[in-house]
């Protein structure tokens, strides 16, 4: 069975769970299982601490996990990513009192809390810059208030809990994370099984990404109609029993979904569906 990793809690546990049900495998249905073995699809499912799953996919106890690239790097385990997930996306940056410091260089000598020791190590020695760090579980807005550091490095969203402990964040992103599909390093990249797993969560993205368009026109505006539905080969045209109309079928970005139809009925399309797309396999 193919062994795979998955956050038990936190940020990524939801998400993770939800694009694995979507790809069809099954899921733990109380909390407290921690190995749900699922096998009709030859998987069985360790439910782990997501900061934990890179240094066990490294040490080739489980073929591959899913946790986040930031804390792959803060771990610095012998993985590598394989697949972006796209959720779970944050960005990673230095914050300090207004006027303290303004760039990297002025790092120099400082101390910096965060809870991500191992990436901040990491980029002030990319970066040459001679600081110490200080490793904080939670809540490091509050170590420059207490005298624990001069400067915080955390994950940044709408940057709203900084600004209500009197910081603002200074320089370049540190780095940009999301969730991913993690193996060790130098594994067999030709694996049956992962490669078969990659597929299903990869038809998840793109029927997230796409929704499937249904539209009739008159025969003589299809060629204009086909430019602003192209899809991914081409549309599935049908000819209609009203003669000079046809029926187009065609999968489409989802986020211009509205724009398309909005242009297709100013072309004079009409009966204008869209669909959710479950899955699919390019």
């Amino acid at each position: 069975m193919l062994r795979i990793a998955v956050p038990n809690k936190g940020a990524l546990s939801g998400p993770a769970a939800a694009m694995l049900h979507e790809a069809g495998y099954r899921m733990r249905k109380e909390s407290k299982e921690l190995v749900l073995v699922d096998p009709t699809n030859e998987v069985e499912f360790f439910y782990l601490r997501p900061k934990d799953i890179a240094i066990y996919v490294s040490a080739g106890k489980l073929d591959i996990g899913i946790t986040g690239q930031d804390l792959l790097i803060d771990s610095g385990a012998d993985a590598e990513v394989i697949l972006p997930l796209g959720f779970a996306r944050s960005t990673f940056r230095f914050a300090a009192k207004p006027g303290t410091v303004s760039d990297i260089e002025g790092l120099a000598g400082k101390t910096i809390a965060t809870s991500y020791e191992g990436i901040v190590a990491k980029h002030l020695a990319e970066s040459g810059v001679d600081a110490s760090v200080v490793h904080l579980d939670g809540a490091v807005e509050t170590a420059i208030e207490l005298g624990v550091a001069q400067v915080i490095a955390d994950v940044v969203e709408t940057g709203t809990s900084l600004r209500n402990a009197g910081l603002e964040v200074f320089g370049e992103p540190i780095m940009k994370s999301e969730a991913v599909v993690i193996r060790r390093s130098g594994a067999d990249g030709d694996d049956p099984k992962v490669a078969q797993f990659l597929r299903r969560l990869q038809g998840v993205l793109v029927a997230r990404s796409y929704v499937m368009m249904d539209y009739d026109c008159r025969a003589e505006h299809l060629e204009k109609a086909v430019a602003l539905t192209p899809g991914l080969e081409s549309p599935t045209i049908s000819p209609l029993h009203n003669e000079g109309w046809v029926a187009v079928r065609a999968m489409v970005p989802a986020k211009e979904a509205q724009r398309i139809m909005d242009d297709l009925y100013e072309l004079g399309a009409r009966a204008i569906l869209t669909t959710a797309i479950h899955a699919c396999r390019l």
